[in-house]
C-alpha cells in the first residue's frame, strides 16, 4: 500500500511487474500471495476488479495452484462497493481469499479505517461468495473481534491469520506479544507472522522457529538489512527466508497442502472456499 518507485525501484507497480514478481517467487517456493493492484497512471493502490483480473489471469496462466489473496484495504477507500469490487471476480479469476483487517489501525502517518459495519459487510460478502478471509490482526483485541465474528456466523473455521507486529500503535515486535496473540487464536486457526519495517526479519525468524507461516515482502519493509544500507527485492527476502527454513530443518508448504488444510478448492480451475 505504501512503497512507491520513488522509495524503491524494486517495488512492482504495473501488472506485468507484479505478475513476473509473483511467478519468480513461486519458482523459489511460496504458498500464498497477497496482491495489491496499482493504478497504471498514478501508481497508487486501487480496488478495480479489472486490474486484479489482469494480475490473476497472468499468474494463473502459468501457476494454477498458488493460493491468491486480494487486498481489500481501508487505507485508500472508505466505500464498501469499491473495496469489495475484487470479490466480484469469478471462474478462473476468482480469488481464493480477501484480506480483512479486524479493526481500524493508526500507522505512522496514515490510518486504515475499518468500521464494525465495514468489517461485517466484507466478511458477509466473502461468506456469500465462498471466498476465505485473510484475517489481519495487529493486536490481541483484533483476535478477540474475530472470535466475536465467529459467534455471529460471519466467520467459519478453519481460519487464516496474518499476525503483524511492530506497528507503532499496535502489538510490538517481541516474543511476549507474539505468544499472546498465538495463544488467543480461535480453534482451527492457521497463522503467519509479519513484522513492520526493521522488525520483519526478527519476526519472520520467530515464525519459522515457532512452526508457523511467514509473511514477508516489500509491503512491510523495503530494506534488506536493519542498518538500511541497501534496498531489498521481494525475491531476496524470500531467498533469505528459505535459508532460515533450511537451518530450522523445515520445508515450505506446497499450495495444494494449504488448500487441503484450509478447505479451499483444489486449484486447476477451481478457486475459493469449498
Amino acid at each position: 500500500m505504501i512503497p512507491t518507485k520513488e522509495m524503491s525501484p524494486h517495488v512492482p507497480i504495473s501488472v506485468g511487474e507484479i505478475v513476473d514478481n509473483v511467478l519468480e517467487a513461486a519458482n523459489i517456493g511460496i504458498t500464498i500471495v497477497h496482491l495489491h493492484a496499482r493504478d497504471p497512471e498514478t501508481g497508487l493502490p486501487t480496488c478495480r476488479a479489472a486490474l486484479y483480473a489482469d494480475i490473476i489471469s497472468g499468474i494463473r496462466k502459468y501457476d494454477k495452484d498458488l493460493v491468491i489473496c486480494v487486498s481489500l484495504s481501508g487505507r485508500s477507500s472508505s466505500e464498501f462497493a469499491e473495496r469489495a469490487e475484487p470479490l466480484t471476480l469469478d471462474g478462473d479469476l476468482k480469488p481464493d481469499m480477501g484480506s480483512l483487517t479486524l479493526s481500524s489501525v493508526n500507522f505512522n502517518k496514515q490510518a486504515s479505517m475499518n468500521s464494525p459495519d465495514m468489517i461485517h459487510s466484507l466478511a458477509r460478502e466473502m461468506h456469500d461468495r465462498n471466498i476465505m478471509p485473510e484475517l489481519e490482526a495487529f493486536d490481541v483485541g483484533m483476535i478477540n473481534y474475530a472470535r466475536y465474528l465467529e459467534k455471529k456466523e460471519l466467520l467459519t473455521p478453519p481460519h487464516y491469520f496474518n499476525l503483524i507486529l511492530g506497528n507503532i500503535a499496535c502489538a510490538q515486535a517481541d516474543l511476549l506479544h507474539a505468544g499472546i496473540m498465538i495463544r488467543d487464536l480461535p480453534p482451527d486457526s492457521f497463522w503467519s507472522i509479519g513484522g513492520i519495517g526493521d522488525h520483519q526479519l526478527m519476526m519472520n525468524s520467530v515464525a519459522v522457529a515457532a512452526g508457523g507461516g511467514v509473511r514477508v515482502g516489500l509491503e512491510d519493509n523495503i530494506w534488506f538489512d536493519p542498518k538500511r544500507s541497501r534496498l531489498a527485492t521481494n525475491l531476496e527476502l524470500i531467498h533469505r527466508i528459505h535459508r532460515i527454513i533450511e537451518t530450522n530443518e523445515r520445508e515450505v508448504m506446497k499450495p495444494q497442502e494449504l488448500r487441503r488444510l484450509m478447505k479451499l478448492e483444489g486449484g486447476q480451475g477451481s478457486y475459493g472456499r469449498k
